[in-house]
C-alpha cells in the first residue's frame, strides 16, 4: 500500500513539473496577448486535458474558457449553434465527433504548417482536424486463466462458442461505438452486425466503462475484455507488475486493433483563428505530447515525440489502415446495437 501511494505521489508531482515547463517562445505571447481569450468545446474530461489547457493560459496569457461534456453531446450542441457558437475550438474523444462536424462545413481549414506535424492517417484528408493523441483498441486478458497464444488472431473470433461467458464488453461507452462504426465501415454492416449477434450469443458480462473491464479482468471477473490499450497502463502505474491482467494486439491489419485518435479542430466563426492555431500548435508541442505520453498513455502523435516505454511502438502493431474521417455515423451504429439488442 506504502509504494502504491509513494508512485502515485511521484507521478502525481511529475505531472506538475511537466505541464510547468514553458518553452521560452510562449512566454513571448503572454505579455501581447493577456487580454484575449478563447473558448474550447471539449469532449475530452478536464482530468484529461485541463492540466495542458491550464498550462496553455500560463504560457500565453490568453484565457481559455472551457466547455466539458461528452464528445458525442459536444458534437450535437456545436451542430445545433451552428456558426452562432461562441467555441473557437473543438476538441474530441474520437474522430468520428470530427468528421461529423467537417461535414457540416463548421471547421476552418488548418494551416500546412500544423498539419505537418502529424501523419497524414491520423488528420483530416482535408485537412480540417488534426489528431493530438493516439489511442489503440487491444484484448485485455487475465493473466493466469489465459495464456496470448490462446488467443485469436481476429476479433471477429471472439464468436466463437469457447468464449461463451467469458468476454466483458461495454456496448454504452462511446469508445466502444466507434469502434463498432469502424467494424461497419471496413468490413461492412452485414459483418458488424453478424459479430455483434455472436458476441451476445455468449453471453458477455456488460460494463459501463472501459476502467472496470481491466479490473474485471485482473479479478477473473473475466477472461477477456475489449477496451482501449490506455487503461491497463494506468493500473499499472498504480499497482505495479503484480496487477493481473495485460493487453493482447490482434494480427496486423485486423480492425481489433483499430487506432482511432482524440484531436481538434478550429470553428469557422472563430474571430481569433490566429490564437486557435497557435493553441493547437501547443497541443502538439513538446510538453502536451510528452504528457498525453507519460500522464495519460496515449500514443503522442506529433513528428519525433516519444511514446511511453511500456507501450509497444505505434507503426509495430500493423493497425487497420482506414479514413478515420469516415467515422461520422455513430447514430447507424446506435441503431443497430438497438437492433441485435445490445442497447435498450
Amino acid at each position: 500500500m506504502f509504494i502504491n501511494t509513494l508512485k502515485t505521489l511521484i507521478k502525481y508531482l511529475f505531472q506538475l513539473i511537466l505541464i510547468s515547463l514553458i518553452p521560452i517562445s510562449m512566454a513571448f505571447v503572454s505579455c501581447a496577448n493577456s487580454d484575449q481569450s478563447l473558448t474550447v468545446y471539449s469532449g475530452r474530461s478536464e482530468s484529461l486535458i485541463g492540466p495542458i489547457l491550464e498550462s496553455y493560459e500560463r504560457a500565453s496569457g490568453v484565457s481559455i474558457n472551457v466547455k466539458y461534456g461528452k464528445t458525442a453531446e459536444i458534437a450535437a450542441l456545436l451542430l445545433e449553434e451552428g456558426d452562432k457558437t461562441p467555441a473557437d475550438i473543438f476538441i474530441a474523444q474520437d474522430a468520428g465527433a470530427l468528421g461529423a462536424i467537417a461535414n457540416a462545413d463548421m471547421f476552418a481549414t488548418i494551416p500546412g504548417n500544423i498539419l505537418s506535424l502529424v501523419a497524414p492517417e491520423f488528420r483530416s484528408k482535408t485537412g480540417q482536424w488534426i489528431g493530438l493523441s493516439g489511442r489503440a483498441r487491444t484484448i485485455v486478458y487475465n493473466l493466469e486463466t489465459i495464456d496470448p497464444d490462446q488467443l485469436p488472431d481476429s476479433i471477429l473470433d471472439f464468436t466463437d462458442p469457447k468464449w461463451k461467458g467469458r468476454i466483458g464488453w461495454a456496448p454504452t461507452n462511446g469508445s466502444f461505438q466507434a469502434f463498432v462504426t469502424a467494424m461497419r465501415i471496413h468490413h461492412g454492416e452485414d459483418i458488424a452486425k453478424e459479430w455483434l449477434l455472436g458476441i451476445i450469443a455468449n453471453d458477455p458480462k456488460v460494463y459501463p466503462k472501459n476502467t472496470p473491464i481491466v479490473a474485471a479482468a485482473a479479478a477473473g471477473e473475466i477472461d477477456v475484455g475489449f477496451v482501449n490499450h490506455y487503461y491497463l497502463h494506468r493500473f499499472l502505474a498504480e499497482e505495479g507488475v503484480e496487477f493481473g491482467a495485460r493487453n493482447y494486439y490482434t494480427a496486423p491489419n485486423d480492425i481489433g486493433t483499430l487506432i482511432n485518435v482524440a484531436g481538434a479542430g478550429v470553428i469557422n466563426s472563430s474571430k481569433d483563428q490566429e490564437q486557435s492555431h497557435a493553441l493547437l500548435l501547443y497541443l502538439l508541442g513538446d510538453v502536451s505530447q510528452r504528457y498525453f505520453s507519460e500522464s495519460t498513455y496515449e500514443y503522442p502523435l506529433a513528428s519525433g515525440a516519444s511514446s511511453y516505454s511500456g507501450l509497444p511502438e505505434l507503426n509495430s502493431l500493423g493497425a487497420v489502415n482506414m479514413d478515420l474521417s469516415q467515422m461520422e455515423d455513430v447514430a447507424r451504429t446506435l441503431k443497430l446495437l438497438r437492433e441485435v439488442g445490445a442497447l435498450d
